[in-house]
Parts: C-alpha cells; sequence; structure tokens
C-alpha cells in the first residue's frame, strides 16, 4: 500500500481576452470549456479545479481586471498535469490559443506545491504569479520547465536574496 502524497501541485494560468466572452471570435474556445473541463475532471492525477457556478471559471475575477480569465487546478504532480495539457482536446486549444488571447511578456502561468488537500484561492495564485514574475522561477513559484520538488517553500525576500557574488564557488 503507498503512503498518500503529503504535496499536491497547484497551477493558475490567465489569459488576457481578446474579444468578449460572447464574441463570434471566442465562440469554439467557449464551446470547449465544457468538455475539456470534463475529461481534465476524468484525468489520472487529477485533484481539484476552480470553479463558479457555471461550471467553470471565466467569470471569477483575477487582478480585479475583466479581460483575464483564470483557470486553476491541482494535480498529484507535474507529470499527471503534463500529461493532461498536451493530449486530446486540450492541446488542441493550446495550439489555437493566440486566436482568443493576448500575447503578453510576463508570467500567465505559475505552480507551487499544496499541503495535501489544500484548495489553493485566486488571491494565493496571483501572489505566486506576481512573486514568479518578480523573482522568476524558485520553489515559491515555478513553471512546467523550471519545476522543484515538492516543499513547503516561502516567498523570495530582498532581505532573504543572496547575491551570486556573495557565493563562495567551492572549486
Amino acid at each position: 500500500m503507498t503512503e498518500p502524497a503529503s504535496y499536491e501541485l497547484a497551477q493558475v494560468n490567465i489569459a488576457r481576452l481578446k474579444a468578449p466572452l460572447d464574441s463570434p471570435q471566442l465562440k469554439d474556445f467557449v464551446e470547449a470549456l465544457d468538455p475539456v473541463n470534463a475529461v481534465a475532471d476524468a484525468a489520472d492525477g487529477f485533484v481539484w479545479r476552480l470553479q463558479s457556478d457555471a461550471g467553470n471559471a471565466t467569470d471569477v475575477p483575477v487582478f480585479g481586471d475583466d479581460w483575464l480569465i483564470v483557470n486553476m487546478s491541482v494535480w498529484r504532480d507535474t507529470n499527471a498535469l503534463t500529461a493532461f495539457m498536451y493530449q486530446g482536446q486540450h492541446r488542441e486549444l493550446l495550439a489555437r490559443r493566440r486566436e482568443w488571447f493576448e500575447r503578453l511578456q510576463e508570467a500567465m502561468a505559475a505552480l507551487w506545491w499544496v499541503p495535501a488537500g489544500h484548495r489553493p484561492t485566486v488571491t494565493e495564485a496571483e501572489e505566486r504569479l506576481l512573486h514568479l514574475r518578480e523573482h522568476g522561477a524558485t520553489p515559491y513559484a515555478f513553471t512546467l520547465r523550471t519545476p522543484f520538488p515538492p516543499q513547503g517553500a516561502e516567498p523570495v525576500t530582498d532581505a532573504g536574496r543572496v547575491a551570486a557574488a556573495d557565493v563562495e564557488c567551492p572549486v
């Protein structure tokens, strides 16, 4: 018998809409939400996703910006999240994201480990995204390209930062 995981992987991604959700331009995206969410809900390693009474999170405010939409979920680990993201209908939607969402330079997605059973809030997700934007990938907020192992990480603060010049090289 395997022990229950003590940490689960939270993910948030936000996107700035190019048009209103009820516009013809976003019709394909909106029509795909329920089917893709159903696949996510049934995926191996899926734990939880943010949703309003509408069944998705498109009406959940994020950063006080009506043109931003949020997607937030919790997964067993990075492998489970990656397996879902890059297959089937979700992969097809990813390929079309530039049709529906603006391309932004700042980080729009972040990952972090949460204690098993914890359900992150939008405020928590906003904090993680802002931290990633300011400090880059750290155990507190990271990306799939720069993952960290499960642990209880604290945010990086200016007082806690160590300059590269201050670190002695053992060689």
